[in-house]
């Protein structure tokens, strides 16, 4: 079988970078470029450099059309209304795409999904294999707790994070509702300010933290009375 040709959207940004170098470092891919919004910085670098690697003689481009007719999978960590424009792109082609960008609302998660009855899709708000089981396991917990029981999430990530809540608190957020049978933008809590009055039985809240480098930490609390269980 001849290499997987990979291009990634989104290719300037600090996850893009890494996806580069993993492309170009990996064996058995091959690395059809990638793109970026015009006007970035790394329009029109070399993708190696802008990996920090030798250069490969790719410029880093602004035509996602172009490089989907390049690829055999793109992968995107963008921006929610590019990755819209990407998704329609992947359906129209039937190339596959895996999808990392945060801060996807309800109707654009919606567009996703219909574009993946067109095109092979991966989106998750987390790819780490412990956060798949974490959300399992809180699902099975807020089910079994019962509204007694408080659910808080707290979760910190670098300074360069430009969204909040992360989309992996909100993954925990929708785990737990799910448990709960109930839709988490009918109980959830973003922020507190001022006098907030008594915490509502059932609600779902959520603290976003940022600073330094953190790559991100994230927990789903259950306060319930006499004890507090974190996942």
């Amino acid at each position: 079988m001849s290499a997987i040709r990979v291009g990634i959207l989104g290719c300037g940004g600090r996850m893009g970078r890494m996806l580069l170098a993993e492309a170009i470092d990996a064996g058995d891919l091959v690395l059809a470029g990638g793109i970026e919004r015009p006007g970035d910085a790394a329009v029109g670098r070399d993708l190696g450099e802008l990996a920090a690697r030798a250069p490969i003689g790719i410029l880093a481009g602004t035509d996602s059309r172009v490089l989907f007719a390049a690829l055999d999978v793109a992968i995107d960590f963008s921006a929610p209304a590019a990755t819209l424009v990407h998704v329609g792109i992947a359906a129209a082609t039937g190339k596959a795409i895996v999808i990392g960008t945060t801060g996807i609302d309800a109707t654009q998660a919606e567009a996703i999904e219909d574009a993946a009855v067109k095109a092979p899709i991966l989106w998750a708000a987390n790819m780490s294999v412990g956060v798949t089981l974490a959300l399992a396991l809180i699902e099975r917990t807020a089910k079994a707790l019962g509204p007694d029981y408080d659910i808080e999430i707290v979760e910190m990530h670098h300074r360069h994070k430009v969204d909040a809540p992360s989309g992996t608190a909100l993954a925990m957020g929708r785990a737990a509702a799910k448990g709960r049978n109930v839709a988490l933008d009918s109980v959830w809590r973003k922020s507190r300010d001022g006098i907030t009055g008594e915490r509502p039985k059932g609600e779902i809240g959520f603290a976003s933290l940022r600073g330094g480098d953190v790559v991100g930490d994230h927990a789903a609390i259950f306060a319930g009375p006499g004890e507090r269980i974190e996942i």
